[in-house]
């Protein structure tokens, strides 16, 4: 666990599935999709065992015994060289907790852990309509514009 002047934050593993249904909650509040963050989340031997793999990484930030922030990323093998590419999937700052260097924390853990695990690179989307994730993301790297799309499986 690491400290920073306004939380201490935490990598977690396979032993953290209640502060990860924590995070999960978190989510789904600031993300305002409560359905999709709370209401089928998977069994504890699911996340424990999502949380003890090398694929997926869990981090929170924690003020007194409250997760205030958090994200959640994957680790993605390459094919073209052998190397990885860390993922940003998630990433929430609970509304009262913003602009007190949180994200920024959580942001500078992952990094460690790309590095740790020989990733090349750490990337992450932001809606075009998020202007404060867009410029949050802005202090870390370059911007790519990108056209996402959703495809449905048959």
């Amino acid at each position: 666990m690491t400290t920073s002047n306004c939380c201490k934050f935490r990598i977690l593993d396979s032993g953290d599935v209640v502060i990860m249904r924590n995070l999960l909650v978190l989510f789904g509040r600031e993300f305002e999709q409560n359905d999709i963050y709370t209401k089928s989340q998977p069994d504890d031997e699911y996340l424990s065992e999502l949380l003890g793999s090398e694929t997926f990484i869990a981090v929170v930030a924690i003020m007194g015994d409250k997760v205030v922030g958090g994200l959640a990323a994957y680790v993605l093998k390459k094919f073209e060289q052998k190397r990885s590419e860390v993922y940003i999937y998630d990433l929430a700052v609970s509304y009262q907790h913003r602009r007190q260097g949180i994200a920024t924390g959580l942001i500078n853990q992952v990094r460690k852990i790309a590095a740790v695990r020989r990733a090349y690179v750490v990337f992450v989307q932001a809606d075009h309509d998020n202007p404060p994730a867009i410029e949050l993301y802005s202090r870390f790297g370059t911007r790519e514009n990108a056209v996402h799309f959703n495809i449905e499986p048959e």
